[in-house]
């Protein structure tokens, strides 16, 4: 039996967390990851305890391949897991990309539903069936791991579906995940659709029942907790509930209320939650899609209390008004950690405490970075060295990279931007006009590396910490025809970090544009 199989045999209330960040999470628009950012994501979500990570959909293109294969070297605990649609060149793919890990699953898909096996697979149910044996059969020549998945299986007949199950697990599928693909269904639907699985399907108790939510109607999480409820053993999450259209269900309020309300939901998961917070972080940083202040658990609103009577009851007891403690999810106060006289031994023992361990060059770059901070701020908190250290690890092995900027800016004008940069080694620099000191940056930019089809979506400002003198973070989304890449910036200059959220935008444009494969990815659809 698999892994996650033999856990939940062991303690019937054991919850399999399956982490697809990296795989549907990365779908969303402007969410794409690089290598390096992949392995990173892959570390993080490791140490937190995720039982699977969904590396990547490995026939997509060959970075997802060597992004996968790379994770399944490095991965230490996690189960590490292939998309493939029910094609043998899919699944010969995903086999051949998680071969190195100690723990690997195929995870294959077929749609199901009346709707998609008519418009989408072009198929008759008995074909849909044939192919559901065929994709697992071949499946488990790979890894006896295999996960089988039934696309739009809420909107799908309960008896075809009932018979793709019994024969995905007399296949040898071990898992058998039920997705509302497009957030259609409610819970009590969601909920009953499970009971009835585990009520009709003779072969049930070989395999574990897995759900898979998207938040289209903003029901993701209670549609998951709702199959849980009904016997489902496995939820398939994201951090920050990042994905396709209005996302997945998130990972941490799947966890937290699992945790929190343990009196009517008697399940647990191998989370360690203190990591929660900082893993949220670090996907903010690399996506450059930030959390909403009221977001759940990770939002900067979740522990705040501005209404004077809750200010009241907090002062007397935290439990008047907090379910659950800041401490649980990882977040503890922003301490005064560092001063300008600070040096090298200090600062580097101050990262390490903080989980992060720089290569020489990255450490002497953000060390001069945190005196020039230093010099322009008089309290520098935890908050701001991990913008400034994830700023610059993104940044590692960048086609360009920013190197000074001069503004002339005011109302009487010309608003210049006098910006040099690092390209591929070789320092260019340019003096612009623009309608703003921002327009000015990013005529500049593009300058020096020409985008003409590239369009700006999105251009957001909000401080690091409090203050005047606080670090700005910007974020910058740009799109160039189907593609969408957001990239992120901080600087204690607002204009600054313009500038470095741009330019981080304009690298993952350019890394996307030659390791995209179009055909595949048209024609890849998934759960």
């Amino acid at each position: 039996m698999t892994r996650a199989f033999d856990k939940v045999q062991k303690d019937p209330n054991r919850v399999i967390i399956f982490d697809t960040t990296l795989r549907d999470g990365e779908q969303s628009p402007g969410c794409s990851m690089n290598l390096e950012e992949k392995l990173k994501m892959a570390q993080l979500l490791d140490e937190l305890g995720v039982d699977v990570i969904e590396a990547g959909f490995p026939v997509a293109s060959e970075g997802d391949f060597e992004a996968v294969n790379e994770i399944a070297k490095m991965v230490k605990h996690a189960t590490v897991c292939g998309l493939a649609r029910a094609k043998h060149a899919d699944i010969e793919a995903a086999g051949n990309a998680i071969k190195p890990a100690e723990s690997r699953r195929i995870h294959t898909f077929i749609s199901t539903s009346p709707l998609h096996m008519k418009h989408k697979l072009n198929m008759e149910p008995d074909a849909v069936l044939e192919a559901v044996t065929d994709s697992v059969t071949f499946a488990r020549t790979f890894t006896d791991d295999v996960e089988w998945s039934a696309e739009d299986a809420s909107r799908t007949e309960d008896d075809f579906l009932c018979r793709c199950i019994e024969a995905a697990i007399k296949a040898g599928a071990r898992t058998i995940n039920i997705p509302d693909t497009v957030g259609y269904a409610v819970p009590a639907e969601y909920g009953a659709k499970i009971a009835m699985i585990f009520d009709r399907v003779p072969n049930i108790d070989q395999a574990l029942v897995s759900t898979h939510c998207h938040n289209d109607l903003g029901l993701a999480v209670a549609n998951s907790l709702a199959g849980v409820q009904n016997g489902a053993r496995q939820v398939e999450c994201t951090i920050n509930g990042i994905g396709e259209r209005a996302g997945n269900a998130a990972l941490e309020e799947i966890v937290m209320t699992l945790r929190t309300r343990s009196d009517s939901l008697p399940y647990e998961t191998n989370i360690e939650t203190t990591k929660i917070t900082k893993t949220s972080k670090t996907l903010s940083t690399i996506t450059g899609f930030g959390v909403q202040p009221n977001k759940a658990i990770v939002g900067a609103n979740a522990f705040a209390h501005a209404s004077g009577i809750h200010q009241d009851g907090m002062l007397k007891n935290t439990q008047t008004y907090e379910i659950m403690t800041p401490e649980s999810v990882g977040l503890t106060e922003s301490k005064l950690v560092m001063a300008k006289h600070s040096g090298r031994a200090a600062f580097k023992s101050k990262l390490l405490e903080m989980g992060y361990n720089l290569g020489d060059n990255a450490f002497q770059d953000a060390f001069t970075r945190f005196k020039k901070l230093a010099d322009k701020k008089k309290e520098i908190f935890e908050d701001d060295l991990i913008a400034l250290i994830e700023d610059e690890v993104i940044r590692e092995n960048e086609h360009m990279r920013f190197l000074s900027l001069q503004i002339t800016a005011g109302t009487e004008g010309p608003q210049t931007a006098d910006l040099c940069v690092m390209v591929d080694g070789e320092k260019k620099c340019v003096k612009v006009e623009g309608n703003g000191p921002v327009d000015a940056i990013f005529k500049a930019i593009r300058e020096i590396e020409p985008h003409s089809e590239a369009r700006l979506q999105l251009y957001q400002v909000h401080a690091v910490t409090g203050g005047t003198d606080a670090q700005a973070e910007v974020t910058v989304r740009l799109s160039e025809g189907d593609k969408f890449v957001n990239g992120q910036g901080a600087d204690a200059d607002t204009l600054v970090a313009s500038a470095r959220a741009y330019i981080h935008a304009l690298n993952k444009l350019v890394r996307k544009r030659s390791s995209q494969n179009p055909q595949r990815m048209q024609e890849a659809a998934t759960p």
